[in-house]
């Protein structure tokens, strides 16, 4: 596959948060930065938001060469066997989620990498059956009551030995930009965790068998380490729809 070949799907929840302009404004700061470093590596990039529906989703993607899911609001507890009224609860996207969930099996199925950020681990996680601490309470994962730009924290993560984020980055343990509420609490089928916070939180997961991976952290922030969010988006240079040729 030629570099002028390579469609990459960047996939966010939605496009419009007019409901709260101030983290709308950031979130195009992060998705724009995902965007830029793609485009930069020679994708050709789609930006699509899920929240227009399955069909739709599937749709569009359907001739993607990878996927990047990226950040957001909290799954709807439905999808993982949970309930609401949690503390810090946010505004859910059960059409978004959905769609996403969906993007997921079928990545899976036809082998085509994907690359989950923040909320994008937590799909890839949901999808494959897995389940999400609902909150973290006090931790050292999110500032409150702080502009919307400095809701990031920095932390290290341990990273596996001979995993596939520990060979992209280089080293057992690197530092990160985060901002979550929510973790993973049982992992689903066919994946392992490859990264860890300091406090046990998961931070990392790869699909033991499909190029699928995921991170808790933002290496898109403009405050994250140089490099890192373009040697993750290397996870995607692997050969596409490995596992439909094979079914």
């Amino acid at each position: 596959m030629s570099p002028a070949a390579r469609t990459l799907a960047v996939v966010e929840a939605t496009r419009f948060r007019g409901h709260d302009p101030e983290y709308h404004a950031y979130v195009q700061v992060l998705v724009g930065g995902v965007v830029r470093a793609a485009e930069a590596d020679g994708w050709t990039v789609s930006r699509l938001a899920a929240d227009a529906g399955t069909d739709s989703l599937l749709a569009a993607t359907e001739r993607a060469d990878a996927v990047v899911i990226v950040g957001g609001e909290d799954i709807a507890p439905r999808f993982y066997g949970g309930a609401g009224g949690y503390p810090h609860e946010s505004l859910h996207r059960e059409t978004a989620d959905a769609a996403q969930l969906a993007l997921v099996h079928r990545a899976i199925e036809r082998g085509v990498p994907l690359l989950g950020i923040c909320r994008g681990l937590q799909i890839v996680n949901v999808a494959l059956g897995g389940t999400l601490v609902q909150d973290l309470g006090e931790s050292d994962h999110v500032r409150r009551g702080v502009p919307i730009p400095e809701v990031l924290t920095t932390h290290p993560v341990l990273l596996e030995p001979d995993s596939r984020v520990e060979e992209l980055l280089g080293g057992p343990v690197v530092a990160v930009r985060s901002a979550h509420h929510q973790a993973v609490d049982v992992l689903g089928a066919g994946l392992r965790v490859t990264g860890r916070a300091p406090d046990g939180h998961v931070e990392a997961i790869e699909h033991e068998t499909a190029p699928i991976l995921g991170v808790q952290w933002h290496p898109e922030d403009p405050a994250a380490p140089a490099g890192q969010l373009a040697a993750l988006l290397g996870a995607l240079r692997v050969p596409a729809r490995a596992a439909s040729l094979a079914a």
